[in-house]
């Protein structure tokens, strides 16, 4: 099961996002830290759920706009000039 869904990322604000997609980074460092150092995690699967959860987090977050917000931008760009 993700740790995040995709409906859940876009439902966020950017800056929500990128405060999460912070959590996520570091939480992955401490998990291979941990790895490393010759330990064993309790759910090593975590480390693949964090991978993805960071993945969908930055595709999402580097999405064109959709075309509706475009015209509407430009259509305000039109009126300024």
């Amino acid at each position: 099961m993700p740790i995040l869904r995709v409906k859940e990322i876009r439902g966020m604000s950017p800056e929500d996002r990128r405060k999460k997609l912070g959590e996520l980074r570091a939480e992955l460092v401490r998990l291979r830290t941990m790895i490393k150092a010759g330990g064993s995690i309790e759910n090593p699967a975590r480390v693949k759920e964090l991978r993805k959860a960071i993945a969908r987090t930055l595709t999402i977050e580097n999405e064109p706009a959709p075309p509706e917000k475009k015209k509407a931008e430009k259509k305000k760009e039109r009126k300024k000039t």
